[in-house]
């Protein structure tokens, strides 16, 4: 099916970091759709030739729509994207596709949320709405980036920290920023030390947790192979499992 494009206006910018950017597009057009899922994002050339990628909504579905994005050096996209300022014209799809969303995550006591990066994404547009609040006891969400200016929506995620003390935990960390006020290293490395359990106290098991990945894809692999071993499996419709994982390459 070919897709069908709306056009949308940037609303609001902010920029987190060099090349680490949030667009707020305003748009209508575009088809009710589940948080995690995401969107063709794209602009259209002098030439009148349309560039586009898929991209993760940072927001659900209702308003002004969300999109987190790093700037690839190089690539054809994202340093047009980074140049789009207020009023700036925007193409989206008009359906979202994917299934890295909460109604196709397992039941579980605890739902652990990792993401490196830009992946962090689809879990600021799922903790925005009702539902995992509502169907999980304890939520975990970690990030991991390089340096301590790129872990972006801190503040909103500290802010359910206060809101929901007892259910809510986020856990920043980071690989370059020795002297960063949060965990140190690779998300992998703090489960294989035990480090990231430890600060929580809590433990990532068969028996009560659900894990959804998304990022940097040696980050999915590596945890996937640790979690592995310890008899978690990726979940799919016709064999439940534990883990739930998106692939942004």
């Amino acid at each position: 099916m070919a897709v069908q494009w709306v056009t949308g206006k940037v609303q609001k910018k902010h920029n987190w970091t060099a090349g680490l950017f949030t667009l707020c597009i305003d748009i209508d057009g575009v088809r009710p759709f589940e948080p995690g899922q995401f969107l063709q994002l794209g602009v259209r050339l002098p030439d009148g030739r349309l560039i586009n990628r898929p991209y993760s909504v940072a927001s659900p579905y209702g308003g002004p729509l969300e999109f987190y994005i790093v700037k690839v050096d190089g690539g054809e996209l994202t340093p047009i994207l980074e140049r789009l300022e207020v009023g700036g014209e925007i193409e989206l799809s008009e359906r979202a596709t994917g299934s890295f969303v909460l109604s196709k995550t397992p039941p579980a006591e605890c739902l652990w949320l990792l993401a490196t990066g830009t992946g962090l994404a689809p879990y600021i547009a799922m903790l925005r709405t009702e539902v995992p609040w509502q169907n999980y006891r304890k939520i975990v969400l970690v990030h991991g980036a390089r340096h301590f200016s790129e872990l972006s929506y801190a503040d909103e995620l500290k802010g359910y920290e206060t809101r929901y003390p007892h259910q809510f935990h986020y856990v920043p960390s980071t690989t370059r920023d020795p002297d960063a006020q949060c965990l140190k290293g690779r998300i992998s490395t703090l489960l294989e030390t035990g480090e990231l359990e430890s600060e929580l106290g809590l433990r990532i098991s068969s028996e009560n947790s659900s894990v959804m990945l998304c990022g940097n894809p040696a980050m999915l692999d590596e945890v996937e192979s640790i979690l592995g071993h310890r008899g978690m499996k990726k979940h799919r419709s016709k064999s439940p499992g534990h883990i739930v994982l998106e692939r942004y390459w």
